[in-house]
């Protein structure tokens, strides 16, 4: 008898709490019964006038909305395999990703309709596209309004999946090459909902924040676990530190998700004050490391609100471990740590020989559990080299200490081999972000004609402090050994480049300092 699919936790929530206003998007407001109905609507139409099948793929670029949650539930009620589209490909990328997931159906709003059609219309006539539906009002390109879908929709379910229905196809990867399809089933994705909910409670008193992009991999707690439990979902359409701020105020919200630098944003706002924030009860970081010196301060500012790290990617759908709101508390070096898998996974630190490193000893993160996905897409030998001896090979690199907890030091492709020395750009990055000055550091390797790269710093400074190259190192020697200190520091007044998800985009930093350099800056 099967359970771990999304009809044996949607419709128990409409049964449950159907008069209750769980649904907030600005002016929008939605009972579970509402919202139920919208998606079985939704579902019916999507398969009998856009001819969907269950295995078929419609891809959704779209901010944040309830819209984006009704197609998410449509699509795990078994209407379709989701394809959500990151708001920042650019038209090759995704050119890409509609030819290579044979996407025959797309949803996108009203703020990327235009950059959608315009970024596909020399290829359209060689894509498998069929229809391209419109979220909300506007004279912009589209075949089929998305609320008529809904009005002529019937409110009948689509058939319950299988366990191993697939039912998310994710891209990752377009940050550091060409991206590659993640294909996740039902049972992974609900035991990604039970493992999120053992760490941090679900409930029905439950507010939650939807603010990072509904596209990425960390939402997927929020996306699936509130509803089915019968929590509130609140909605900002993209991150933005007054709106978020407001929408904590304004709907008493208790729990969501960022990550660092969404965190550093908010705490930096010249509106920000710890009393906007009084209604939330756990806050959870993660997809990105956290400076040391920001979750000092953030530990400091809002001593009352549960901090939880989780640790994962894309392909375990997404968290594979977890530092506990306890953890926390605790304090001391496990805050450096990721925290300990979740129940049902099992870690493994291999060396580059494939043998078990001992603890302390670095070396590539392995995992396995039932929470990864089936395949990459169209991929067979990557999808075999990724799971060669049973272990998911993760490419991020750290060691477990004797109480099973998880230090990460680098992505194995962002390590830096400097005269023979090995240096982890995450430990350089902590030991330069506790200068006062320093609002935003990445640390990359660049071209040296001797050691063969040099560690090199890419500083934003704190708007009304300064900083000299000098200051910068003597700062991180004072905790870090000397051939780890940056050879050179460059300070910039713009922003980090950001990803979708909001992770600096080091492919990018390095690309200029590599060109006509043999390296592989992937």
């Amino acid at each position: 008898m099967k359970e771990l699919v999304y009809h044996r936790h949607f419709f128990p929530a409409l049964e449950r709490w159907p008069d209750r206003v769980a649904f907030h998007d600005g002016a929008y407001r939605a009972t579970f019964q509402a919202h139920g109905d919208r998606v079985l609507r939704l579902s019916h139409s999507m398969q009998h006038q856009l001819g969907l099948r269950a295995d078929d793929r419609f891809a959704v670029m779209s901010c944040n909305s309830h819209q984006y949650l009704e197609l998410f539930h449509a699509g795990f009620l078994g209407a379709g395999v989701i394809n959500p589209l990151n708001l920042r490909l650019a038209g090759k990328e995704l050119q890409h990703i509609l030819r290579d997931s044979g996407t025959t159906v797309a949803f996108v709003d009203q703020f990327f309709a235009e950059h959608f059609a315009r970024n596909i219309a020399e290829i359209r006539s060689e894509l498998p596209l069929r229809h391209v539906v419109l979220i909300g009002d506007g004279d912009l390109p589209h075949d089929v309004d998305y609320e008529d879908l809904i009005a002529t929709g019937e409110p009948i379910a689509p058939d319950e999946p299988d366990e191993t229905d697939p039912a998310l196809l994710m891209y990752t990867g377009g940050t550091t090459g060409v991206a590659k399809g993640v294909l996740l089933d039902q049972r992974a994705e609900m035991l990604n909902f039970y493992h999120i909910g053992l760490a941090v409670d679900f409930g029905e008193e439950r507010v939650y924040l939807h603010q990072t992009p509904m596209f990425h991999a960390a939402s997927m707690g929020g996306i699936l676990g509130i509803p089915a439990t019968g929590g509130s979902s609140v909605f900002v359409p993209l991150f933005e530190p007054e709106q978020v701020m407001k929408a904590i105020e304004q709907n008493r919200v208790d729990w969501t998700v960022m990550v660092p630098t969404m965190v550093a944003l908010v705490m930096n706002h010249p509106e920000f004050r710890p009393e906007r924030l009084a209604s939330l009860r756990d806050l959870v970081y993660g997809a990105s490391p956290m400076p040391a010196a920001l979750l000092t301060r953030l530990m400091e500012t809002l001593p009352e609100v549960n901090l939880s790290q989780g640790y994962g990617m894309t392909e375990c759908s997404s968290v594979l471990t977890f530092l506990t709101a306890a953890d926390h508390r605790r304090g001391g070096p496990i805050l450096r740590s990721a925290g300990r898998p979740m129940i049902g996974v099992n870690l493994s630190v291999r060396r580059q020989d494939d043998t078990v490193a001992a603890a302390g000893e670095n070396g590539e993160i392995c995992a396995r559990g039932g929470n990864f996905m089936r395949e990459y897409w169209k991929q067979p030998e990557m999808t075999d080299k990724a799971f060669r001896g049973g272990w998911y090979r993760t490419g991020d690199a750290g060691h477990l200490d004797t109480n099973g907890y998880l230090y990460l030091v680098d992505r194995v492709k962002d390590m830096i081999v400097t005269g023979g020395e090995n240096v982890y750009s995450i430990e350089v990055e902590n030991a330069i972000s506790t200068h006062p000055s320093v609002e935003q550091i990445v640390v990359i390797g660049i071209p040296h004609p001797v050691w063969g790269e040099q560690v090199h710093a890419i500083v934003v400074l704190r708007p009304g402090h300064s900083a000299t190259e000098d200051e910068i190192k003597d700062h991180a020697r004072g905790s870090i050994a000397g051939y780890k200190v940056p050879k050179s520091v460059e300070f910039r007044t713009d922003p980090i480049p950001l990803s979708g998800a909001l992770k600096p985009l080091k492919l990018e930093l390095r690309r200029p300092y590599w060109e006509g350099h043999e390296s592989s800056v992937s």
